[in-house]
């Protein structure tokens, strides 16, 4: 598994009903896509969920580092955001766990992500044994989707992003909050669930 994400973020007066026209006429374009295990069309609203910023930014989750470079360099879809928006940056982490949530069969409406560092000098198997209880206990809840871990090497962080049935709960410390505005799902019950090593 491979997470991927690109932030857009647009300007405070920007009309985000535009985006949600482009999901709206284009979103079912990876509905069927070979070795994409899901793509969630996110947004974030200024104002709303204590965001500061508009902002477009889909997460992927891949089951094939194939698919994912012939999505991005092969004409394989994005040339259509780097034509429109010009050219993000492309987060990627490498995936350790994925859990299927009780509200697996529904339409999501939110989403949130957070981004942890691993401290220097900290033992990043203790930090990720940790990380990994506390993704089973989430996926445990009625209104989990689905729910990810994953680790940019790069900046030893590690990242968690969970698909919510209608909100996100109040009480989650998650840092960015998101609406889903469509997903696509083609191979989600190609990634295994539980640890992916």
């Amino acid at each position: 598994m491979y997470a991927m994400q690109y932030e857009i973020t647009l300007p405070a007066d920007y009309d985000m009903g535009i985006i949600r026209e482009r999901v709206a006429t284009r979103g079912h374009a990876l509905d069927d896509r070979p070795g994409l295990g899901l793509k969630a069309y996110v947004i974030r609203e200024r104002g709303v969920d204590g965001s500061p910023v508009h902002q477009y930014a889909p997460f992927y989750l891949w089951n094939d580092i194939g698919a994912m470079s012939h999505f991005l360099v092969g004409r394989g879809g994005f040339q259509g955001i780097v034509a429109d928006f010009g050219r993000p940056a492309v987060r990627q982490w490498a995936g350790i766990a994925c859990e299927a949530g009780p509200a697996r069969a529904s339409m999501p409406r939110a989403a949130s992500r957070n981004v942890t560092p691993l401290p220097a000098g900290a033992d990043p198997a203790a930090l990720v044994e940790h990380a990994l209880a506390e993704l089973r206990a989430r996926a445990r809840r009625a209104d989990v989707h689905t729910t990810a871990l994953a680790f940019d090497p790069h900046h030893w962080e590690l990242m968690r992003f969970t698909l919510w049935a209608d909100t996100v709960p109040a009480t989650q410390e998650d840092t960015e909050r998101y609406e889903v505005l469509h997903l696509s799902s083609p191979h989600l019950a190609a990634i295994p669930t539980g640890r992916h090593w």
